[in-house]
């Protein structure tokens, strides 16, 4: 094998004896060995004797070669003297082992005498030397098949470690988070008044939260002003403990956090309304709306502190109206109440808080929330079911309390069979409770209305549940002639009630 930058001529081969071969060979070996070993020295050329150690003489090329004496071993010494150094050249001017020396293989004034020393031991062991055949090495080289795909790889497999390493490596924290922000000012802080926010601003000053600390345990509560010197409206439920126990204590805590003591004024239990008093002056009233004027739809915005989180703001609409609801303790009082059912979030402590229209204005105080079929316990919060007491309500029985400290109601002096199934709804046919079924003297007896007749309608408005009755009648005010269409067997008749009235508890 050789090294690809080889230029030197190479010997050709042949049979043996078929031609001359050079008369000597340089000592710089260029068939270096691929293993970087040392290189082998190659044999000189050595006349052809008949026995070890004897000369050929010089002369013409004999017709046959004699037969080659035995090789000796390799690197066994010389039989006449000391071996020639190991790779030493043959001396200049020796001759070739097939032939006469040639004109330049004459014996010059240089040309080392003959002498059994000057050949090395090696040389009579290959009288015959192998020819040497030269082969270049074959470079291994990729074919652009392969290189491409590589490459690619390559570059592939450095992108992803490069992502992978920045993922495992680094963490999410920059030095400086650089979040866009508003330019300072820049914001408008006024609200249109007719929005949500324009309305909050309205009426949030004039809420107040109430709280309740007595015999039975403390309990919260909203309300709102209704005059400037001190008097503020809220539910009967919230403060009916005070009432019940001198050594209650009624605390309001306005918007601005300030804290005063409160008096009941005067509380019914009938419309689940008290008026309660601080002494303080200058507080700002809000505004009692015409809740007759109210359809469904309208939006509607409640404010107060459920569960003491005080300034509360829900909104919704006005998802019914004239809704017959009786709310109050098992075994306690009931109040009967046409209420405006809305679907903005009422939850415990709402109560008492103001229910106002788009323009501010109270159109109902949060009363009451539905509860589940089935539940026994109270609601634990609102489910989209809440109710209200319309405000002309309101103002009717505050008017009442603030001037007499207490209310009334109407009547028409008849008793309901709770028992009955059927159509409308039927007056008692015995007495209860030493209470008549039908009151002497009074409106329903002198209307005509007799024990066992059937009331199916008030003022066009079919009736089907006793309560509904009740809450129509309360709805008007003492004095009032409602039409009541009655079936007494098979005859049906309207009559004009004129209502009477009784003192609210």
């Amino acid at each position: 094998m050789t090294t690809p930058d080889d230029d030197a001529q190479r010997p050709t081969s042949g049979p043996v004896g078929s031609g001359p071969v050079p008369a000597s060979i340089p000592q710089d070996n260029p068939f270096a060995s691929p293993s970087g070993r040392r290189p082998l020295p190659t044999a000189p050329t050595a006349p052809r004797a008949a026995q070890a150690g004897s000369e050929a003489p010089a002369g013409p090329r004999p017709a046959a070669p004699g037969p080659a004496p035995a090789p000796a071993p390799h690197g066994a010494p010389a039989p006449f003297g000391a071996p020639t150094p190991f790779g030493a050249p043959a001396p200049y001017g020796a001759p070739a082992p097939y032939g006469a020396p040639g004109p330049s293989d004459a014996a010059g004034p240089h040309a080392a005498p003959p002498h059994h020393d000057a050949i090395p031991s090696y040389a009579v062991a290959a009288p015959h030397p192998a020819p040497v055949v030269a082969t270049r090495r074959r470079r291994r080289v990729l074919s652009v098949a392969w290189v491409v795909p590589l490459v690619l790889l390559a570059l592939v497999a450095g992108v992803l470690g490069g992502v992978l390493g920045a993922r495992i490596g680094d963490d999410d924290h920059l030095r400086d988070a650089g979040l866009p922000a508003a330019v300072a000012g820049s914001a408008d802080e006024s609200r249109p008044p007719e929005s949500v926010a324009g309305i909050a601003s309205t009426v949030l000053p004039s809420v107040v939260s109430i709280d309740v600390d007595g015999p039975e345990g403390a309990s919260t509560g909203s309300g709102f002003v209704l005059r400037a010197d001190g008097y503020i409206v809220t539910n009967n439920h919230v403060v009916a403990q005070a009432a019940e126990a001198a050594s209650t204590s009624v605390v309001v805590t306005f918007a601005d956090g300030s804290e005063e003591s409160a008096s009941i004024v005067g509380r019914t239990s009938e419309y689940d309304l008290a008026v309660i008093k601080v002494e303080v002056d200058g507080l700002t009233p809000l505004l009692l709306g015409d809740s007759g004027a109210v359809v469904v739809g309208d939006p509607v915005v409640a404010v107060g502190a459920p569960l003491g989180l005080a300034g509360t703001v829900t909104t919704g609409i006005v998802s019914a109206l004239n809704r017959p609801v009786s709310a109050g303790d098992e075994g306690g009082d009931t109040a009967f109440i046409n209420a405006i059912q809305t679907d903005a979030a009422i939850n415990p402590g709402n109560s008492g808080g103001p229910l106002v229209n788009a323009a501010g204005e109270v159109i109902g105080v949060n009363s009451a929330i539905a509860q589940p079929p089935g539940t026994l316990a109270p609601a634990g919060g609102s489910i989209g079911l809440g109710f209200a007491i319309p405000s002309d309500q309101v103002r009717r029985t505050a008017e009442q309390l603030i001037e007499t400290g207490r209310a009334t109601y109407p009547i028409i002096g008849v008793l309901l069979d709770q028992r009955y199934v059927g159509e409308g709804v039927q007056v008692s046919t015995e007495d209860q409770d030493g209470t008549a079924a039908v009151s002497p003297d009074g409106p329903a007896e002198r209307a005509g209305i007799r024990r066992g007749d059937v009331i199916l309608a008030i003022d066009g408005r079919p009736v089907t549940d006793p309560d509904e009755l009740i809450v129509a009648i309360r709805a008007r005010t003492p004095g009032e002639t409602v039409v009541l269409r009655v079936r007494t067997g098979s005859d049906e008749r309207d009559v004009r009630v004129r209502l009477d009235e009784a003192d609210a508890r």
